[in-house]
């Protein structure tokens, strides 16, 4: 009886400390895209190439990259962070120009990496090379997201 009871406490115990944690934003991935995936999930330039439709249901930030370029390699783990620092807030897609050809072209990216931040409500800007953490956290909380108090810190 009195393992039992030992048991039971320590069970308890394990259980209180998972459920006080705090619980965490959930995470956006990093997403590649393809033509399809790009044409269903951002724009479907094919239908209607001369009226911007963003068809994404929160703004997004996609990454025009190359494995074998330095600059991107040095953006992809910022681009990570920022997936996990704002969440569920935004998309943050990537299209690898070499197997994306046509996508490539149709954007003019030719210089990468590249970047096309999508606020729900404008016409989308483009930012080009290795910008700091810093300067994407500004894009997303002045262009996209339209916070108000900017407090967030390096």
């Amino acid at each position: 009886m009195r393992k039992f009871i030992l048991l039971f406490v320590a069970l308890m115990m394990i259980v209180s400390v998972f459920a006080s944690e705090p619980k965490e934003k959930k995470a956006a991935k990093l997403v590649e895209l393809t033509k399809a995936t790009f044409l269903e999930k951002v724009f479907d330039y094919e239908s209607n190439p001369e009226v911007w439709s963003y068809k994404g249901d929160k703004p997004a930030i996609v990454d025009f990259y190359a494995d074998w370029c330095g600059p991107c390699r040095i953006v992809s783990p910022v681009l990570k962070d920022l997936a996990v620092e704002y969440g569920d807030e935004i998309y943050i897609y990537k299209i690898n120009i070499d197997k994306e050809k046509e996508l490539a072209g149709v954007f003019g990216a030719r210089s990468i990496p590249m970047f096309l931040f999508i606020p729900m409500d404008r016409d989308p800007q483009i930012g080009m090379g290795a910008l700091p953490k810093k300067s994407f956290r500004e894009v997303i909380d002045t262009f996209l997201l339209k916070k108000e108090n900017l407090q967030k810190t390096e």
